[in-house]
């Protein structure tokens, strides 16, 4: 009956309301009359009713006129009482001033004991039926909204217009709004969450809580994590007032929120110092440190910018997204997207003289472990001497500033793609040290945060899909930072360089991927499933570790590290090699790759001052495939020996 009347139109509904009224009107009316005398005498009175035949349409027009009946009943909010209150009061005016001229009996309580109850008879029943209709709504899911700031406000009354979620209770740590009563819904206690959780049913729980620090919503993260409830969270601040997000746009908590930290502010001076006003290219422009360092470079307003980039397609959206990104900001930076390879010398110094490039960031790598083990040869070639024909190809442009985005994984190798990042250090430290035209400097640090091929990532789609969590081995641990704050502290670190240096961002602390495992399981209000768990929904797989890879990470090759003027950056003495010892391995790392011979470039790895120490043999993918074509090829060969040598086999007729 209630959908069916909900299906109807508003004109219908409208008319309804007002024969509702109504009836609700004379209810309060004659009401009045009986508590007051306790008689139904008045009812007998013909000029009573001729009273209430003039005061019903009058009142109804009031009504009218305060837009009562413009409201959708099933969205109206206490507010309503206000106009109801406003509306009946007129009435009861009307109701005195009738009376007087008609001269009917009128006991002055009366008039209050109709304004009560018009009040509680119109105002209630609206109220009444907007909680029918919102109990009613098959499939609407009861959540806690953790905040009850405005931004809790504002989303309690998106969610009630929508036809997914139906907030039971606010819940907030502010001890003044404990037991409040806000938009008909009461203030709880965190201490309390179990209990509402029992109570109602509540199987989502929704963070209202943007302007808060990342410390703040990582406690509070992690006091909801051993209830068994999805974690949900509404756009930040900035995407909010920045009109970029709206408020009922719930997504998963962030793993920003999970791990990372509160940034620290930049320093002006350093993060303008080599792109205010100057002409900067983005090697690897369209991948996950490179695209962001464009954002962060394109908002401190160089001249150029540049954006190198091998893939067409991934230098197609970061042209198009900081396109957009000026035009949103009323920025004006010229944009010039190149494709090309960092393998081709003549390409880059063409594009670094004839833009006139002053500040290079040499983002483009190859930074998938496995991948790097499983192609060696394309690895060392785009690492290497890709950083190494990008460097001298900016020397020989005259570049100013050349930064190298480097990794963790330099220190103390233990794969192809580590081993290959430190050669590329002691490029640039021994080209450093062999000229003063080009300021040459290094910034190393860990993993980040929903870059691409993160772990991160892959647990929310392997989550998504009912699992199971893929984890190498349960004791692994990484260091993360975010992309926008790792990105910055680049920047700003290659301010500082003089050259030659090689600056390492403090990560923070590592994290265990096990646990980081257990903790989206629960912020996704689900359970482990093990042997002690059965019936849980998600398990955790031990897949063993990938080709090349390390349980624990490193940020220094030794313990000789200082700090700087900025409190993320520390500043590492590491040791190098002379440009002339450097050259001759070079050359010989390069015939090798020509040759294709991976036991000769192994050696020469192993033999640099890399300190590297493979987990793995080699795992090139083509060079184990032309090994099983000569051990087939040997072994054919040798049973075809075999068989002709034999003296069991049939004479030839």
């Amino acid at each position: 009956m209630l959908t069916s009347f909900l299906g109807i139109s508003r004109l219908y509904k409208r008319i309804i309301s007002v024969f509702a009224d109504s009836i609700l009107l004379s209810l309060a009316f004659w009401g009045g009359y009986w508590v007051r005398l306790d008689i139904a005498m008045p009812i007998q009175s013909v000029r009573h009713w001729e009273l209430l035949a003039l005061l019903i349409p009058v009142t109804v027009f009031i009504f009218a006129r305060l837009g009562l009946y413009r409201a959708v009943l099933r969205y109206v909010g206490f507010k309503v009482l206000w106009t109801v209150s406003l509306g009946i009061f007129v009435s009861t005016l009307c109701l005195v001033t009738f009376a007087f001229f008609l001269e009917v009996f009128l006991p002055r309580t009366v008039s209050v004991i109709y304004f009560a109850f018009g009040v509680l008879l119109i105002g209630g029943v609206r109220l009444f039926f907007r909680m029918l209709v919102n109990r009613g709504k098959g499939g609407r899911v009861p959540v806690l909204i953790y905040g009850a700031g405005s931004s809790g406000r504002q989303l309690q009354l998106a969610l009630n217009q929508g036809q997914e979620f139906f907030p039971v209770a606010f819940v907030d740590d502010a001890t003044h709004l404990r037991k409040a009563l806000i938009q008909g819904i009461n203030v709880h206690s965190p201490d309390m969450i179990g209990e509402l959780i029992m109570r109602f049913g509540v199987k989502k729980i929704l963070l209202a809580i943007p302007s808060e620090s990342r410390a703040v919503r990582q406690n509070v993260i992690r006091r909801l994590e051993p209830f068994p409830c999805e974690v949900l969270s509404i756009p930040g601040m900035a995407d909010l007032v920045g009109g970029k997000a709206q408020i009922n746009e719930l997504k998963e908590v962030s793993i920003e929120d999970l791990l990372g930290r509160d940034p620290v502010a930049p320093i002006p001076e350093l993060i303008n110092a080599n792109i205010t006003g100057k002409r900067v290219m983005v090697t690897g422009a369209g991948g996950s440190i490179g695209s962001e360092l464009c954002r962060q470079i394109i908002r401190c307003k160089p001249e150029k910018l540049v954006l190198f980039e091998l893939s067409e397609y991934g230098l197609y959206a970061i042209d198009k997204e900081l396109s957009d990104l000026c035009e949103h900001e009323d920025i004006d930076v010229e944009i010039v997207p190149l494709l090309g390879s960092v393998q081709r010398q003549n390409r880059l110094f063409t594009i670094m003289s004839n833009f006139r490039i002053q500040t290079v960031y040499h983002a483009a790598a190859y930074k998938h472990v496995p991948l790097v083990e499983y192609n060696v040869v394309e690895g060392v070639r785009n690492n290497i001497f890709g950083t190494l024909y990008c460097a001298q190809a900016a020397i020989e442009a005259g570049v100013e500033t050349f930064v190298l985005i480097s990794t963790d994984k330099a220190v103390r190798p233990t794969n192809t793609m580590g081993a290959t990042k430190r050669l590329a250090e002691l490029v640039l430290q021994a080209l450093a040290s062999a000229q003063t035209g080009t300021r040459f400097c290094m910034v190393r640090f860990g993993n980040v945060l929903g870059s691409s091929g993160s772990v991160v990532p892959l647990f929310r789609t392997q989550i998504r899909n009912g699992g199971p969590i893929t984890v190498t081995h349960p004791d692994i641990t990484r260091y993360f930072m975010t992309i926008p704050e790792a990105s910055q502290l680049v920047i700003q670190a290659g301010a500082m360089g003089c050259g030659g240096d090689v600056f390492v961002l403090d990560m923070g602390q590592p994290v265990k991927i096990m646990e980081l495992a257990h903790r989206m399981i629960r912020l996704s209000g689900l359970a482990l499933k093990s042997d002690k768990s059965p019936n849980g929904d998600i398990e955790i797989k031990i897949t063993g570790l990938r080709p090349g890879e390390k349980l624990f990470e490193e940020l220094l090759i030794g313990d000789n590290v200082e700090g700087t003027s900025h409190p993320r950056i520390m500043k590492a003495n590491e040791s190098m090699l002379p440009w002339v010892e450097l050259r001759s391995l070079l050359a010989e790392v390069d015939m090798a790759c020509h040759q294709f011979d991976h036991e000769l470039l192994r050696s020469l790895l192993l033999t640099a001052p890399l300190v590297f120490t493979p987990t793995d043999g080699i795992c090139d993918l083509v060079w184990k495939e032309k090994l099983a074509m000569q051990q087939y090829t040997a072994t054919s060969v040798k049973a075809g020996i075999e068989f002709l040598n034999t003296e069991a086999h049939p004479p030839i007729h």
